[in-house]
């Protein structure tokens, strides 16, 4: 499953169980708090009757070794609340008028069979909930995937697609590249410049095949120890000679991370690319490593947005399509390589930070 599918999956998994979750907490809240109130009754009832057996004197036999027990109190007020219950912390109380006007009978029962009943079912309630909540977990499980079918259907058909045109691509691109090096050896068409701009198109044809080709792995990436700092020196080597009049300082010795070679080639060729054609005339890039980070510094114009740049298509002039920027904030995600941009008096900067 690919990671844009993973975030979709989780989104909608995330938002129906948290619809439902809510609802099965309250449902086991409220079912909780009217059994409490239903035992309460009950127990109430209880004192009831059994105040009832000692006004008639009958049947107090039965609760001789109960948890039940009484007396009379002498009236301090002339009138109580019939509804008058107690829950005291050991036991449940209630006064009850008599024939006698000078006392009330106030009858008791031991709360502990009460607190029992009451921890059973928490118990009971809590369980049922665990249950209903892990059903509806698997529910929206099944849910969320079923939903992803077409979604992972269209992206399987669409990445076939990409693959195809890819490898179609190859061969033409292949054939111009071989029959401008055929061109290029005949002196006078050297200086031709609608030759020149065929061969600069060609470059940045190739360049968006090897994007592309890399970005269609990004899911396959097998990451391994590698020297930073030994791929930037072959980059550079390479860039020297595409770039002559640019001057490259590289000051890279110690730089270890676990990543995916070719991913990070492309990062690199596309930043190093990237520096060298929003460069000034007799320019610099400078890249050093600090620790685990990789910094390049290039001179030129400073960036208008920096924080723009990453944005598919987005370019500041007509030097670039604006996809190769794209291609690498996609790469270091994947990679879990931190970016950062910065531009300030003539100078821009790209920090990559290491996993």
């Amino acid at each position: 499953m690919h990671k844009h599918e993973k975030a979709a999956f989780l989104k909608f998994f995330i938002a129906y169980f948290a619809s439902i979750a809510p609802l099965i907490l309250a449902a086991g809240f409220f079912y909780y708090i009217q059994m409490k109130n239903h035992l309460l009754k009950a127990e109430e009832f209880s004192l009831i009757e059994y105040a009832r057996h000692i006004k008639m004197h009958t049947n107090l036999q039965e609760y001789k070794n109960s948890s039940f027990h009484y007396h009379y109190t002498p009236i301090i007020q002339k009138h109580i609340d019939i509804r008058n219950f107690t829950i005291g912390k050991k036991e449940l109380s209630k006064f009850i008028p008599v024939i006698n006007k000078k006392y009330y009978l106030e009858v008791f029962k031991s709360k502990q069979n009460f607190e029992n009943t009451m921890w059973n079912l928490k118990i009971k309630i809590i369980a049922l909930q665990i249950f209903l909540l892990l059903l509806f977990a698997y529910i929206s499980y099944r849910l969320a995937k079923s939903a992803l079918k077409p979604l992972q259907e269209s992206i399987d058909t669409l990445d076939t697609f990409a693959k195809d045109l890819i490898h179609d691509l190859n061969t033409p691109v292949t054939s111009i590249k071989l029959n401008m090096k055929l061109l290029e050896k005949n002196g006078a068409l050297t200086q031709y410049i609608p030759l020149q701009r065929i061969e600069k198109s060609v470059q940045t044809i190739t360049e968006l095949h090897q994007n592309l080709t890399l970005l269609l792995q990004e899911e396959t990436f097998q990451l391994q120890e590698i020297n930073v700092c030994k791929v930037v020196t072959e980059l550079v080597q390479v860039e020297k000679e595409l770039h002559p009049n640019i001057t490259f300082q590289v000051e890279c010795s110690s730089l270890q991370a676990k990543l995916n070679r070719l991913a990070l080639k492309q990062i690199l060729q596309n930043l190093f690319s990237n520096a060298c054609k929003h460069n000034t005339a007799n320019g610099y890039v400078k890249i050093y490593s600090e620790r685990n980070r990789l910094i390049i510094q290039n001179s030129g114009n400073s960036i208008e947005n920096p924080q723009q740049i990453f944005q598919r298509s987005y370019s500041g002039d007509n030097k670039s399509s604006g996809i190769g920027l794209d291609i690498v904030n996609r790469l270091v995600k994947a990679m879990d390589i931190s970016i950062e941009v910065k531009s300030q008096n003539g100078e821009n900067s790209f920090i990559l930070t290491m996993p």
